[in-house]
């Protein structure tokens, strides 16, 4: 059976292995100490290391006859480089591609290094080889926007030694000094003119020692990096052509989809599968263990149609009187109670000051549970051998996956390989502590032998699978009570958070949950602002399972802070961006610099909008990275509208400014998307009550407003981007609708009536 945590024994050596290296996840714990190097044998436990390597083709085997000492596998340039005879240069990427851009900006910071024509440049994923961990984490993950902040000096070092190693076989072809020689575009250039390309020296190279130590370039010397640069995988996904985890085809390879039950923890108590068996390409109908300790039937039949029609002509009689049945009406009414206790505390400020402030306001939000609906459903293809298994999978966690893998087939790490696919989207569910989806299709390739099927089994997820199938955003409440002068200077703010805990009773609970209090559930409080607050925090356990969302905490308290602070300032008759320049002072210039290049770009304070229109400001930063909004909206017909979105991004070194830019106008919509009516996900009775895009809203073209992104100048390293464009959207929209309204909006999605 599949527990909703890991099995004892593997998360035994995840736990002995994980908590140094997982320390900075998500980077959301100040003052922690950096994560220390695993070990090699570490490394093997935690990666699933397969015994493969890639290099330059086709000499990978070369390189380990002249190891570098004290280089780490993820600093070798062997797993991360293959030059082809012709000079074709393929980039190996450490990260899984959901639209974020790595597969173009990781290959742009090696080829930069490396000197390379970026016309003969391409990429290709990675896997859970041990190379292909977060060389921060020592974890093979995507996720917390770190995949440029953590592998951008890694990245420029591959690329710096793979060029030393080409200059080094040049120099011995021509018996010259390696000092006499430069590369540019590809080729090795003597003093004397000659020329050789990369592609005729990347076999002798791969006989060269690699370099520890090497010079990189000075930034003022870059071609590619900080350039707006097309991706490299844009043409193929525009033309259809682009293949995701999805359309995997092996030979022989069938379909298995899955009748899960109505209440998450639920069992069959009888199935007739009469009629499904006898569906025209079905092979089999079988029970199978599934995520959080339920029990499901897999119909496994030559393609999805078949396996569809089958499982709908299932008849099963569900159990569910042994789960927690929640409703979404009452879970409300529970929050609240919880909401007038004592609890732990995050922050504890003195709250005297409170009853005599002169300026008060009490306000209560509440958020919904949220299903991540990625445009390309789950999925896993599982081939299942006497010797190993390879898994084919759009997964964040590739290393962890394969374990957990591993351990439902009844083997080893290291003989199961992750072979990492482009994903259609993902937003976090991609990432899951328990490895649910990966878990419940190597149960189905288990189940399918045991019944006498050896052919790969694809595991896929419908819409509806995915909708009704749990990992929401956690459904959240706050209650804040705050008092302040007439000059906007809080005296006092006491504020209360209700909601499930993701990352309790998983492997990350020992250093994420300090003091009772999940950290995520609680960044973007408070700070930068200087107020008196007192913040407590409650997690009740509810049977809905919950997991981090596209900006994860942030996608509330954001909210809620960048609310109240207008509605301090409207309250005080202050300018709300004067306001906060005033509160932000002089220690939060990144802030500042964001905020006022919004403004100054959007025209604020200078452009007269037409009637019915207002201006909605908010700055948030998440992930180490700053995005203020300026916001232009109007009130239609009942339901909010949004025109125009200035953005000012502070992100440090900008290495793909244009896939900045895309992030932030998909993180804009999405964040956008939280306040359309529909945008929620409700229970009664414990069953979920949304299904498709029919009853479950996401943002669609025609709510796009026009967006400017602009970015703040800077060399200093890259912070990250994949999910800081999201927060601020929202109550920057909020703030626009209460300034024609007048009405300040509690929730979300919106409720204007």
């Amino acid at each position: 059976m599949l527990n909703r945590h890991l099995s004892p024994e593997l998360g035994a050596t995840l736990a002995a292995e994980m908590p140094r290296a997982l320390r900075h996840i998500l980077a959301r714990e100040p003052g922690a100490e950096a994560p220390s190097a695993l070990s090699r044998r570490g490394f093997l436990k935690i990666t699933g290391g397969t015994g493969f390597a890639l290099g330059f083709a086709p000499l990978a085997a070369a390189a380990s006859d002249a190891p570098a000492a004290g280089l780490k596998p993820f600093q070798q340039p062997v797993s991360f480089l293959r030059i082809a005879p012709d000079g074709l240069v393929t980039v190996l990427v450490n990260r899984l591609e959901f639209g974020q851009g790595v597969h173009t900006a990781l290959p742009m910071i090696l080829a930069e290094e490396l000197d390379a024509d970026w016309s003969r440049v391409q990429a290709e994923l990675g896997s859970n080889a041990p190379a292909f961990v977060d060389p921060a984490f020592g974890l093979h993950m995507t996720g917390g926007s770190n995949s440029i902040k953590n592998s951008f000096m890694q990245y420029r070092e591959l690329g710096a030694r793979a060029r030393a190693m080409l200059m080094g076989a040049a120099a011995a072809r021509w018996n010259v000094g390696v000092a006499t020689l430069r590369t540019e575009q590809g080729q090795v250039i003597a003093a004397d003119g000659r020329r050789a390309g990369y592609g005729e020296l990347a076999e002798a190279a791969m006989a060269q020692p690699v370099p520890e130590q090497v010079t990189l370039k000075n930034p003022k010397d870059f071609r590619l990096i900080g350039k707006p640069m097309d991706r490299l995988d844009s043409k193929a996904k525009s033309s259809g052509k682009q293949d995701f985890g999805i359309d995997v085809r092996l030979p022989g390879q069938l379909t298995a989809v899955i009748a899960r039950p109505p209440v998450f923890g639920a069992k069959p108590r009888s199935v007739d599968d009469a009629a499904a068996r006898a569906v025209r390409g079905v092979k089999a109908v079988l029970r199978v263990p599934l995520d959080r300790g339920a029990e499901g039937v897999a119909v496994i039949a030559e393609g999805y149609w078949p396996a569809k029609q089958g499982r709908d002509a299932l008849k099963i009689d569900w159990d569910t009187s042994t789960v927690e049945k929640v409703d979404s009406a009452r879970q409300l009414a529970q929050y609240r109670q919880l909401a007038r206790q004592d609890g732990p505390e995050h922050f504890k400020a003195d709250m005297a000051p409170l009853a005599k402030a002169p300026h008060k306001i009490q306000a209560e939000f509440h958020f919904p549970y949220l299903a991540h609906a990625p445009m390309e459903p789950l999925n896993c293809t599982v081939q299942w051998r006497p010797d190993g298994a390879t898994l084919w999978v759009g997964t964040q966690f590739p290393g962890v996956d394969g374990m957990a893998a591993a351990k439902v087939l009844g083997l080893k790490p290291a003989q199961v390989a992750v072979q990492v696919q482009m994903a259609g989207g993902g937003f976090g569910r991609r990432a899951v502590a328990t490895s649910d989806f990966v878990c419940e299709a190597c149960a189905v390739a288990k189940a399918a032998r045991a019944a006498g099927i050896e052919a790969p089994v694809k595991t896929q997820w419908s819409r509806e699978d995915d909708i009704h199938g749990g990992y929401y955003r956690p459904m959240h409440l706050h209650q804040a009570h705050l008092g302040f002068d007439k000059q906007g200077n809080v005296l006092a703010w006491d504020h209360v958070i209700v909601g499930q805990s993701i990352v309790s009773g998983t492997l990350f609970e020992g250093f994420m949950v300090k003091n009772g209090i999940d950290q995520t559930a609680v960044e973007g409080m408070k700070d930068p602002y200087p107020f008196p607050m007192r913040l407590r925090v409650h997690h009740p356990k509810l049977n809905v399972p919950v997991l981090w969302w596209r900006s994860v905490g942030s996608t509330h308290t954001a909210f809620v802070m960048e609310t109240l602070i207008d509605e301090i300032a409207r309250a005080t008759k202050q300018d709300p961006v004067a306001y906060r320049l005033k509160m932000f002072g002089d220690k939060h210039p990144r802030h500042r610099a964001a905020l006022e290049l919004a403004v100054a770009q959007s025209g604020y304070g200078r452009r007269k909008l037409p009637a019915g229109r207002a201006f909605g400001v908010a700055v948030h930063e998440s992930f180490d990275t700053v995005v203020a909004y300026v916001v232009e909206a109007s009130v239609k017909k009942g339901q909010a509208v949004l025109h125009q979105v200035t953005a000012g991004v502070h992100c440090n070194l900008a290495v793909n400014p244009r896939t900045i830019e895309a992030q932030v106008q998909g993180a804009a919509l999405m964040g956008l998307g939280m306040c359309l009516p529909g945008a929620a996900i409700t229970l009664k009775d414990g069953v979920v009550e949304q299904g498709n895009f029919g009853d479950y809203a996401v943002p669609r073209i025609t709510d796009m407003p026009a967006i400017a992104v602009h970015i703040v100048p800077s060399a200093e390293p890259p912070t990250g981007m994949g999910e800081p464009g999201l927060p601020p959207l929202a109550p920057a929209f909020a703030n626009a609708v209460a300034r024609v309204t007048g009405k300040p909006q509690r929730q979300l999605p919106f409720k204007l009536s």
